[in-house]
């Protein structure tokens, strides 16, 4: 063993004097291994980037929560959009049904929502999401008021017009203080600002952004806007112990029931959770990750062919030295080792570079997507170097090692 390490630490010497010497020609034979790497983490990056967006988005939706609504979130081959457009809409009382009659139910709100222009003496945004709530609607999903609090029970009620705002509103709208009892302008009607939710960092602005939120009153929102054309979403928190499947089936019942749905009529209505997003996006996310491992094997292929190549040469320029070491009694062993060396040496120079400049590249990634370069996707990067020397470097040694010593010293 004590042999071993001291002809790995020579090999690894010779090796990196070998690649200091011809820094230029090592530089252009990883260029392939360089490609790689910076496809291998930013593939990862942008996955992994994908996932974290998703699972951050489901969180939001809640883990225990079920959606009864008019459209399914996620459409199969077979579904007609006109059979679903002629849906009857869902209606605020579907959630007292559920109250009342789903014991599995912990607490069902009902939800509405719109785009409309926010203003308020200085700055507006053109759109952002109106959300109409019912009091109950932090009992279903959990709400981060960094000042303020939510509307209660009478606000609702009494229509009052009052407003709880996402954290990009209130910087947007209120650059120079709290928008807290400011006045907010929504569509042409004015509200007084009673809340500003906790900022959740999404870097694009519009309905889609929780930050860009505004939530008021159901009753506030129908006296507005109306909810005669609009569909609402029946969002229901399932209690503890009890397992999603049941409590579907079961609100599945006390909506037909309410619907006065015959036995034999379809469901005229969809109930949506977290799977099945789940299920949609994994195809998306396996097909993405696919198209780049295809990308990246044909980069290292590349790259791994100029290793070889280069270290062909490397064993042609240096056929004395081997003479020499074999005359004084290195073993094939110790030739094959020191050549291996050499090629991993080389694509490891290129990983180097390539996680170097996979870092900025991540940086980039993780502006649009919430995504960072973590040590697991940059240590994959050196296996799979040290994987291409071995690979590629085998041959190249073996012929180095195999070489008769006589031969050798007879070359020039």
């Amino acid at each position: 063993m004590l042999r071993f390490f001291f002809e790995f630490w020579e090999s690894t010497r010779i090796a990196l004097a070998s690649v200091w010497s011809n820094k230029m020609r090592a530089v252009l034979t990883t260029l392939g291994i360089i490609i790689g790497i910076v496809s291998v983490t930013g593939m990862a990056t942008v996955v992994n980037g994908i996932e974290k967006g998703f699972e951050q988005d489901i969180a939001s939706l809640g883990t225990n929560v079920i959606y009864v609504e008019k459209w399914p979130w996620v459409r199969g081959p077979s579904t007609k959009w006109w059979e679903l457009a002629n849906r009857p809409n869902m209606t605020a009382d579907l959630a007292d049904k559920l109250n009342q009659s789903a014991s599995m139910v912990q607490t069902a709100t009902a939800v509405v929502s719109t785009a409309r222009t926010l203003k308020s003496n200085t700055e507006s945004i053109s759109s952002a999401r109106i959300t109409g709530a019912q009091a109950n609607y932090p009992e279903v999903h959990e709400i981060d008021l960094s000042e303020g609090y939510f509307f209660n029970e009478f606000d609702d009620q009494s229509a009052r017009h009052v407003a709880v705002v996402g954290a990009g509103v209130a910087e947007r709208l209120y650059p120079f203080g709290s928008a807290f009892g400011k006045d907010l302008n929504i569509g042409g009607s004015k509200f007084t600002v009673i809340g500003i939710l906790k900022k959740q960092g999404e870097a694009t602005e519009g309905p889609a952004s929780t930050d860009f939120t505004v939530q008021i009153p159901f009753n506030t929102f129908k006296q507005q806007y109306g909810t005669r054309w609009r569909s609402v979403s029946i969002q229901a928190k399932i209690g503890d112990g009890f397992a999603i499947a049941d409590a579907k089936d079961q609100m599945r019942g006390v909506i037909r029931l309410a619907r006065r749905l015959d036995v034999q009529e379809s469901d005229n209505f969809e109930i949506n959770e977290q799977e099945s997003l789940r299920a949609a996006i994994e195809p998306i996310k396996n097909a993405i990750f696919a198209i780049g491992i295809g990308l990246t094997a044909l980069a290292l292929l590349v790259g791994g062919i100029g290793v070889m190549n280069i270290m062909f040469v490397t064993v042609k320029e240096r056929t004395r030295e081997i003479g020499v070491r074999k005359a004084v009694g290195a073993r094939r062993t110790t030739i094959l080792i020191q050549f291996l060396v050499e090629a991993v040496v080389i694509c490891m120079v290129g990983g180097l570079v390539g996680v170097g400049l996979a870092f900025p590249l991540s940086m980039l990634i993780g502006a649009v997507l919430p995504a960072s370069l973590d040590l697991t996707t940059v240590f994959i990067a050196f296996g799979i170097c040290v994987a291409i020397g071995i690979t590629f470097g085998l041959a190249p040694a073996w012929s180095a090692a195999k070489a008769p010593p006589i031969e050798a010293l007879r070359y020039e």
